[in-house]
């Protein structure tokens, strides 16, 4: 498989999946470029080797044409960061973006406008009414799917090359992410260096992995999680569950849990998971008390209890310290890590401090030479906020895209590289 360090961009123009999808105020200002930063290294590789560079991305979820979702707003910033001027194709699939691209000289960059402004970026029917039938429907769908391929085949023409650095939208089979890699031979398409990052850090954790090996599950409901669960029994030594699916496995056991968050119909589910973990000699640590609070929020009133005796008009918000310590020294034991999920409100300030106590347990193991990897959106909220994302090994800016690979799935933008 070709890779982007071994590669000569010299000459040539590449297309470059990125996910540019920041947040913007309500004056279209960037309020966290970490994801344009991020595809710095690979921008800026094939620019330094005497290539161009056409941007491809999008921006929030647009039900078509949106000057909300336009990366005009955004050009500048970019154009900043990479040092050179960037162009820009107000219609990604138009005449003048394909006159744009193949006027690009050695060292110079065009950002095209949010690929998802069209239907066949996705490959999904926009407009139809809710009381379509399905007829209509089926033959909605199939003229996008027909008129996706010309918009894939568009794209492509702009380019000598593919690189996909979008490891955020790689379980998408979508046009940009994974349907235009069939229009570049396997020598000319290749991951980016931050897609490159992500797949080692997936890779390692499932497939390379020193034990003891600790997954950590927080999150509020058990059937969100349910799959990465079950894969994670075929290959975790120690797997912690916290966050609001713990009063769902109190509950299932017959401890009282108060006003806490609850499936009470996973409640079977739960038990179930437990028993597997027995059966496949998986330690499932739950917790032993609970930080509990009269109300949802930050100033309630608090306490702490059993995990199992939370009493009736109080909600378990966050872990208790004898969990905090129960958890780290888990932790601290083990020599790969998978966080994901925090053990509580760490919104609220007064409800954040079990999952600092984890993030600080990571840090020491990965001191001590563990392989951690953070992953999903609040999990990553959290290390940042507590200032330790340089004191794990790797933290993944995949969100969805990790929690698929992680349950085991294959991911299209990934397999359309290796293909």
């Amino acid at each position: 498989m070709q890779t982007i360090e071994q590669y000569n961009f010299s000459g040539k123009k590449a297309f470059v999946r990125v996910d540019f999808n920041v947040p913007l105020d309500e004056n279209f200002k960037i309020t966290d470029d970490t994801r344009i930063r991020a595809a710095l290294p690979t921008l800026k590789k094939i620019l330094s080797d005497g290539g161009s560079v056409i941007i491809g991305s999008h921006l929030g979820r647009p039900k078509g044409v949106s000057d909300k979702y336009s990366l005009k707003h955004i050009l500048g910033h970019v154009s900043n960061l990479l040092g050179v001027n960037t162009d820009f194709a107000d219609d990604c699939a138009s005449d003048e973006a394909a006159r744009k691209a193949a006027s690009l000289k050695p060292g110079e960059a065009l950002l095209l406008e949010n690929l998802r402004f069209y239907a066949e970026e996705e490959g999904k029917p926009r407009g139809l009414s809710e009381d379509a039938s399905e007829e209509e429907k089926s033959a909605a769908k199939k003229a996008v799917k027909s008129s996706q391929k010309e918009f894939t085949k568009k794209l492509a023409s702009y380019a000598d090359a593919y690189v996909n650095d979008a490891f955020g939208t790689a379980h998408r089979a979508h046009a940009s992410t994974a349907l235009i890699a069939e229009y570049f031979e396997e020598k000319d398409k290749m991951f980016g260096f931050l897609m490159e990052k992500e797949v080692n850090a997936v890779e390692k954790i499932m497939n390379d992995i020193a034990r003891p090996f600790t997954a950590i599950m927080g999150g509020s409901k058990v059937s969100s999680k349910i799959d990465i669960i079950e894969n994670l029994l075929g290959k975790v030594d120690n797997l912690i569950i916290t966050g609001g699916m713990t009063y769902t496995f109190s509950k299932a056991q017959g401890g009282k849990i108060g006003n806490s968050i609850c499936e009470d119909d996973k409640q079977d589910l739960a038990l179930e998971l437990i028993q597997r973990a027995k059966d496949k000699g998986v330690n499932l640590i739950l917790a032993v008390d609970a930080k509990i609070a009269d109300k949802f929020d930050n100033d309630a009133n608090t306490a702490f209890s059993p995990a199992g005796e939370i009493p009736d008009g109080w909600e378990g918000l966050d872990i208790g310290p004898e969990t905090e310590k129960l958890y780290a020294d888990v932790i601290k034991q083990s020599k790969t890590i998978l966080w994901n999920g925090p053990t509580g409100v760490f919104e609220f300030e007064n409800f954040s401090h079990g999952s600092l106590a984890v993030a600080e347990a990571i840090a020491a193991a990965t001191k001590n030479g563990a392989y951690s990897l953070i992953g999903g959106g609040d999990s990553v909220a959290c290390i940042n906020k507590f200032g330790l994302s340089e004191s794990v090994s790797y933290v993944s800016t995949g969100g969805g895209a990790l929690l698929e690979a992680i349950e085991g799935k294959i991911l299209p933008g990934i397999a359309a590289i290796r293909k």
